[in-house]
């Protein structure tokens, strides 16, 4: 298997790189740079930049105002994205809900739904986990019962990322209780207006409330929100995590948090000595570049196989898993390269309420943060137990 980049997309990367310099504010890469708290503002800002040249949705077809690129070239997006410190698009709608719309929704669906994604209109969060049914999905108990032309959904679900800025949420919800717990579960879009549904922040170790709790008091859904057929849900639901997982594993982040890394750490004294000829420092900063640089190549892989019309199998999960160990050791060699001056929290600072300045370097104030919100990564799109439950089952045959 060829891993190299063509001369074509050689050319895209130079694109990319191109209208990275010339569009993206720098007031927000700087933001992402020193690990300061984005607003919804940033975002939407930046996803009608992308939207006007139709980069937003890269894996959507042009029917639908989609890149329609292929794997390659999403992963040269999300690199060069990463290293030039552009925001994180928010997935939900954009590569979780509109690939199960464009597969398994109706074209009413599409119509109603995927210009309203590619606007901004439509904010969409996740409503997956429960108390009680995270990594075990399927024990989920939101119930959703007909009544007429809609559906009643009465019940609760938690860690919801960005809820509180979403307008519409994609909802697991058991439509059948007599049967296997994975037949009886169905997909339903909900308007989050509607009477009955309430937010509630949950605030992380970090100091956001990145994550929420949704509750449904018999809020009333039309039947038309429901995509597919009832009781065929988890189907759906696989398609769209083994997407999410694969996605989790983040090649672009840790090649940027990689390259801040080896920066700090060479101008970071330590013993009289910059940090990166620390041997200990040194010889973990080199495992985390060996460890990157066989999961690129593996991600390389699951994006050839891809562009080829291969769904990704058992390696979505050994990317995810392998991705967020990456991930949360960048982010713990850095906390540890700020030294005592990560230990201050300063959420003026973050925020952007004081601009005089952080309190030691300027990778500091973000550092400990950072490597607390990353613990979560362990844990979201499929804990990582799981995923090597999936692995054994699909390579072993167990």
């Amino acid at each position: 298997m060829d891993l190299s980049y063509t001369q074509e997309q050689q050319e895209f990367r130079k694109e990319v790189r191109g209208f990275l310099a010339e569009n993206l504010p720098s007031r927000i890469s700087e933001k992402v740079r020193l690990g300061k708290r984005l607003v919804k503002g940033d975002t939407q800002e930046w996803s009608a930049m992308l939207n006007a040249r139709g980069w937003l949705a890269a894996n959507w077809p042009k029917q639908y105002g989609g890149a329609e690129w292929d794997a390659v070239q999403r992963q040269i997006f999300e690199e060069e994205t990463c290293l030039a410190h552009a925001p994180r698009l928010v997935p939900f709608g954009l590569t979780m809900l509109a690939p199960v719309l464009l597969a398994f929704g109706t074209e009413e669906q599409r119509q109603r739904f995927l210009p309203r994604i590619l606007s901004g209109v439509d904010w969409w969060c996740q409503g997956y986990s429960e108390p009680g049914a995270g990594s075990d999905l399927a024990a989920l108990k939101t119930t959703a019962v007909p009544d007429g032309d809609h559906y009643v959904v009465n019940g609760q679900k938690a860690w919801t990322t960005l809820g509180q800025h979403a307008n519409w949420i994609f909802c697991l919800v058991r439509t059948s209780a007599d049967v296997k717990k994975q037949s009886g579960i169905s997909f339903l879009l909900i308007d989050m207006e509607t009477p009955g549904v309430t937010v509630r922040p949950i605030v992380l170790i970090d100091g956001q409330a990145e994550v929420n709790e949704i509750f449904f008091d018999n809020v009333r859904v039309p039947v038309e929100n429901l995509v597919g057929e009832q009781d065929k849900g988890w189907t759906y639901a696989k398609y769209l995590l083994t997407h999410e997982r694969t996605n989790i594993a983040g090649v672009g982040f840790s090649d940027a948090a990689l390259a801040t890394l080896k920066h700090v750490a060479a101008h970071t004294m330590a013993g009289g000595r910059p940090l990166d000829r620390n041997p200990h420092f040194a010889a973990r900063m080199a495992q985390v570049e060996i460890d990157l640089m066989a999961m690129r190549t593996t991600n390389l892989r699951v994006v050839s196989a891809a562009a080829k019309g291969q769904a990704p199998g058992a390696e979505s999960s050994m990317l995810k898993i392998k991705g967020t160990i990456l991930r949360q050791e960048l982010t713990s060699l850095l906390r540890r390269a700020a030294g005592p001056d990560a230990m201050p929290y300063l959420p003026e600072f973050l925020d952007g309420r004081d601009n005089t300045g952080p309190f030691g370097p300027e990778h500091a104030p973000s550092a400990a943060p950072t490597y607390f919100n990353m613990r979560k990564l362990s844990i979201f799109g499929g804990a990582n137990e799981i995923q090597r439950t999936i692995i054994a089952k699909a390579i072993l045959e167990l």
